[in-house]
Parts: C-alpha cells; sequence; structure tokens
C-alpha cells in the first residue's frame, strides 16, 4: 500500500511539473470515450461485439493520433490559460485533424474501424468534453481565489474590454493582490452581463449601493479610454462611498497586454484630462534624424524632457546646455544611465555669455537649436528686472547671433502665454524675445519661429509642486483669488508640439499650442488636497500678486490666429522689433528695465518692419 502510494505521489509531482501532459492525457481519454459513445450512437446502443471490438481500437488510434498532433501543432506545445481563446482555436485545430485521420482510416481499413459518419460525432463529442473540463478548471480556480483572506475587494467599472482583461489579470494574479466583487457599467444591455464569475450590477449611480453589500474597498476604473468627466464623476462617488479609487492607465500605454501592476492612483493629470496627442512623426523625424540639435536650458522641466523625446528620433548628435551643473548631471542621468559629465555633449555655459555662446555654437555647428533657457519666476522677476532683461532679452539675442552665425536651419524659441498682451515682467521680456526672433528671420535662410504655451504640470516651481509641499506640511494651501485660472498642459504634451512645431513653422511667426480649456487655480488646490487624503487642510486667499492676471490668454486682443498643418497648434504674425534698438538700450537698473521692455513689448510696430540685421564685422 505504501509503494503504491508513494508511486501515486510521483505521478501527480509530475503532472504537476508538467500540466501539458495531464492535460494530454484527460484529453485521450475523452477522445477514446467520445468514439466510443459516437459508436453507440450509431448502432442506436446496440453495437454487435466485432463492431465494438473495431471501434475500441478506433478509439485508440483516435486517442494516440489526438495526442501527437496537440504537442505537434498546440495545444500541447505552450502553457496556455485554461479556457482562453488561443487554447480553444488549438483544440479545434487538433480535433479537426484528428477527425481527417479517423475519416481517412475508415476508408483505406477493411473491414472498417466504425462507420464513416462516426469520426464526426466524435469530434463534437470531445470537442465539447474537452472545452467543458478547461472551463469547469477555470471557474474553480476563479472561484476559489476570491475566497483567498486579505484581499482587497474590488467593483471594476467598466464591462468592456478593458474590464474584461483587468478580472482576467486579477484572477492570473499569483499573490491574489485583489478580489473582484462586482462589475458596474453605465450601458443598459450589458445589466445581466458575467464576466470571469462576476456579475454587473448596475451603472455609477449604484456604486455606493453595491460596495455596501460585498464590502468592497476599491474602485477600479477599467475604461482606458475614460475622459476627465467621467473619473471626476466616479472618484466623487467613491470618495462619498469611502472608496480608494486605481485606475487603468491609457490603451495606447498597455501594448504588452494589462496586469494589476499597472493600476494606478488617478493625479491631477487624470482629472484635468489632457487630450492624448497625435503628432506627424514623419514630419519631426525629418526635422531631428540624422542631425545635430542644441538645446539651451537642458537641465529645466521644459529643457530636459525635450532631450529625452528628441533622442528617440535618433539625431547625429544632441549637445544639452545649461548653466545649472545639477540639472546637467539629472539630464544626462536620464538619458544615458549615468551622470559621468565626461562628454562633450554636455555643456556648462550661460546664455548671458555672448562670447562664450558664439564658440559653443561655431564649434557644434547644430542644424536645430532649441531655446528653452530663462527665468520664468513671476514674483521674483517682478522685483528683479534687470534679471529678466538679462537673461530672456539679451540672452536670447546672444543665443540668435549665435545660431545665424553658426548657419542653424531651425531654431526654436520656447515662449509663454504671458507674452500675448503682457501685464507683468515675465510676460514683457518673453514678448520681446519673440520679436528679437521674429525680426532675425527675416534676415536669414532658415525657419525661426517661437512656440507659446502656459503652465506645465510637475515643472520645477510650479503651482502643483508648491501647493504639493504645503499639503504635505499640512497647510494652509495659498491661492491668490478665488477666481483665478489658468492653462495646464503636461510637460511631455508641451515638448511633443514644440516638435511639432519646428517641424510645421514659418518664419516669424509665433506658434500657439492648443491648451484646452483654463482649469480655476482654486480646483488644482481643492483637487490636490482631495487625493492627498490629509484631513483638514485649508485654502486661503492672499491677493493677486503685482503683475498677475485673473486670467491669461494665449492670443493677444490684436492678434489673428491661423490653423497650421497640426490641428493642435495655431499661429499668429509677431511684430519685429529693432535689432539696433535693443543693443543700444541704456539698460542698468531694474526700473530702467523695467521701462525699457514695458515700452517694447506694448508698443509695437507692423509686422517685417525695422533696419535691416548688421553683419558681424558692424556688431
Amino acid at each position: 500500500m505504501r509503494r503504491c502510494a508513494v508511486t501515486a505521489a510521483g505521478v501527480w509531482r509530475f503532472f504537476r511539473r508538467r500540466p501539458q501532459w495531464l492535460w494530454a492525457s484527460l484529453d485521450a481519454l475523452v477522445w477514446f470515450l467520445a468514439v466510443i459513445v459516437a459508436t453507440y450512437l450509431w448502432y442506436d446502443f446496440d453495437p454487435l461485439p466485432e463492431a465494438l471490438r473495431r471501434a475500441a481500437m478506433a478509439a485508440l488510434i483516435a486517442a494516440v493520433v489526438n495526442t501527437a498532433i496537440g504537442f505537434g501543432l498546440g495545444p500541447y506545445r505552450v502553457g496556455h490559460q485554461a479556457g482562453s481563446v488561443e487554447e480553444i482555436i488549438d483544440l479545434t485545430k487538433a480535433a479537426l485533424a484528428t477527425t481527417l485521420v479517423l475519416f481517412t482510416a475508415a476508408f483505406l481499413v477493411r473491414p472498417p474501424l466504425a462507420p464513416r459518419s462516426v469520426p464526426f460525432f466524435a469530434a463534437a463529442i470531445a470537442l465539447m468534453g474537452c472545452l467543458t473540463a478547461r472551463i469547469t478548471l477555470r471557474t474553480i480556480r476563479t472561484r476559489r481565489r476570491q475566497r483567498v483572506p486579505g484581499q482587497r475587494k474590488v467593483i471594476v467599472f467598466g464591462a468592456g474590454e478593458g474590464g474584461r482583461l483587468l478580472l482576467r489579470a486579477m484572477n492570473r494574479d499569483r499573490e491574489a493582490t485583489f478580489q473582484p466583487v462586482a462589475l458596474l457599467d453605465d450601458d443598459p444591455r450589458k445589466s445581466r452581463l458575467s464576466i470571469e464569475g462576476v456579475r454587473v450590477h448596475g451603472s455609477r449611480e449604484d456604486l455606493a449601493t453595491v460596495a455596501e453589500r460585498y464590502g468592497a474597498d476599491t474602485l477600479a476604473i477599467a475604461v482606458p479610454s475614460a475622459h476627465a468627466d467621467l473619473i471626476k464623476t466616479l472618484h466623487s462617488l467613491a470618495e462619498a462611498a469611502s472608496l480608494d479609487v486605481l485606475l487603468l492607465p491609457p490603451a495606447r500605454d498597455m501594448i504588452g497586454g494589462i496586469s494589476t501592476s499597472e493600476l494606478r492612483k488617478i493625479d491631477l493629470a487624470d482629472l484635468l484630462g489632457r487630450r492624448p496627442i497625435e503628432l506627424d512623426l514623419g514630419a519631426i523625424e525629418r526635422t531631428i534624424q540624422g542631425r545635430r540639435i542644441l538645446v539651451t536650458g537642458a537641465g529645466g522641466s521644459i529643457g530636459s524632457e525635450m532631450c529625452r523625446q528628441i533622442a528617440q528620433f535618433r539625431p547625429a548628435r544632441l549637445v544639452m546646455l545649461d548653466r545649472d551643473e545639477s540639472a546637467l548631471h539629472a539630464v544626462q542621468l536620464s538619458l544615458s544611465g549615468h551622470g559621468l559629465l565626461d562628454t562633450d555633449d554636455i555643456v556648462l555655459a550661460d546664455i548671458r555669455d555672448a562670447k562664450g555662446i558664439r564658440s559653443i555654437f561655431e564649434s557644434v555647428r547644430p542644424d536645430v537649436a532649441f531655446h528653452a533657457a530663462a527665468l520664468k519666476h513671476l514674483p521674483l522677476l517682478e522685483r528683479y528686472p534687470l534679471e529678466a532683461w538679462q537673461t530672456n532679452v539679451l540672452g536670447t539675442l546672444n543665443v540668435l547671433d549665435a545660431a545665424t552665425e553658426a548657419g542653424v536651419g531651425v531654431f526654436v524659441n520656447i515662449s509663454t502665454d504671458k507674452a500675448a498682451d503682457p501685464a507683468c515682467v515675465l510676460g514683457y521680456s518673453k514678448r520681446v524675445a519673440e520679436r528679437i526672433t521674429a525680426r532675425f528671420s527675416h534676415n536669414v535662410a532658415a525657419t525661426y519661429v517661437s512656440v507659446r504655451f502656459g503652465n506645465v504640470l510637475g515643472s520645477r516651481g510650479s503651482v502643483v509642486q508648491s501647493f504639493t509641499a504645503q499639503i504635505e506640511r499640512g497647510g494652509p494651501v495659498t491661492v491668490t483669488d478665488k477666481d483665478v485660472e489658468r492653462y495646464f498642459m503636461l510637460i511631455p504634451e508641451a515638448c511633443q508640439l514644440t516638435l511639432q512645431a519646428a517641424a510645421i513653422g514659418v518664419d516669424g511667426e509665433v506658434m500657439v499650442l492648443d491648451m484646452g480649456t483654463p482649469v480655476k487655480i482654486l480646483d488644482v488646490a481643492h483637487t490636490l488636497i482631495d487625493l492627498s487624503k490629509r484631513p483638514g487642510v485649508e485654502v486661503i486667499f492672499t491677493g493677486l500678486r503685482p503683475g498677475e492676471k485673473l486670467s491669461e490668454a494665449l492670443f493677444a486682443a490684436h492678434e489673428a490666429p491661423r490653423p497650421t498643418a497640426h490641428p493642435l497648434v495655431s499661429s499668429v504674425d509677431v511684430p519685429t522689433i529693432d535689432i539696433h534698438r535693443v543693443r543700444a538700450a541704456q539698460v542698468t537698473t531694474h526700473g530702467t528695465a523695467l521701462a525699457w521692455m514695458r515700452e517694447a513689448a506694448l508698443d509695437e510696430v507692423p509686422a517685417g518692419a525695422g533696419a535691416p540685421l548688421v553683419e558681424n564685422a558692424a556688431r
């Protein structure tokens, strides 16, 4: 008895290590029985002994043939998930091949092993038996996994393909982190649907009731194309029901399929609802691939992301210039995996140094230059206008001079929405930079454009970072005015559209990126507080700061936007400025800097006016 028990245990261990052999054995038994049953049916349950003997021989052949075909063509070649579509297809192929062999044998063997119609009856019975065994096993596994203690009980919103794949991933999860207890979907046609043993129990309005009934603690939004309004609504309903909210990433980010590890918490970008961008990759590739690219301000939020995206288009060389050594170290680390700072493509320089910048451009001879270096913090620049003049105006002029002398073919100046009808030092300085760029475009056989966009989420010193730091300290969160609103976009989105603008820009134009609809800063504050789940964080209002508007505009009142080759990029003409006027400016103090930039930004002349640029020798 002991020897038999040991032998049985050994067989079980063999099948546990090699489940395909277990399925092959079970399927062989199913085929054997299917041929016998089909024979009984053909003889109306009264076969002659000789017919039954021949049927047993045919059944044995069918079992052997199906096993051989199964290992040769599937389903035993690979480890299918039980009951998956791929396994069903492979089982069907094997059944058809086995049927063909039996049918051929019925013609060739004399006397025939079985009536000629028996192989077809047997194939139907065998296929049904094989599928039933797998579906039964899958159901047992699913229900057993749902009874594992310590799991998070999850309500899945979305009974479409995303929900189906997520439920399957939850049931496959070896760690059994999640226990799906119910489905919700707003489509009334899915009200009676059951997926992976989990039923649809209503729509979003039923969330609280269903959560209470099943003791759920989590809502998983399994709608990869979910828009911001839907996410906001579900987030509010989940908060009212004391549920955590998890979200599947967009379908474009799930090329390798869905796993439970891809579920993530909702962030501010989800609630702002930025749209996925479709780029003309061919045009961008023609601008970047195989060319020498230089990026100023490469260590900043925009500049570093620009470098990461440019690198994907395989430039011949990518030179990253910044005056912040730590920022250069960080961007090199993100691109190459090391921060050795030992290559000629990492350049430590200040755009205020005209001679140094000219030397760098002369050495690199870039084909394309992206000028992202700037001072951008509005309150500080209001106090120190001379700094804005030296960096945003003269620094831009230095870079443009160097680019012109080095023969740059495409020059992109990164601007801001504050340059439209400017009312602050930052806006004045960036508007002058736009005008200088436009002026250079009229005197070089190249494409010189500016790109204008608003606030970017996650950039250094952004309102989101400030609010997050205040919330982590327990508050209060400071908002200047309850009606202040701003345009927001994601850093990758801004950089993608900047690359697109570089590819389609026309000389002298300002390319304006579609920022969607403006968002109230107070709503951003409340959203971040809600996401933090910190109780008692207050919002206080401090009043508008000098130079701050309630609302920003992407276009000045007198500007007439035109469509471009890309639906998310518009263009406007910007009046040029006489470069002699800039070079001759007597700016030595904060007061004179503010007065000069305000006058130059607001006292505009028609596009194309101004004296021609002088040659290098005359400068």
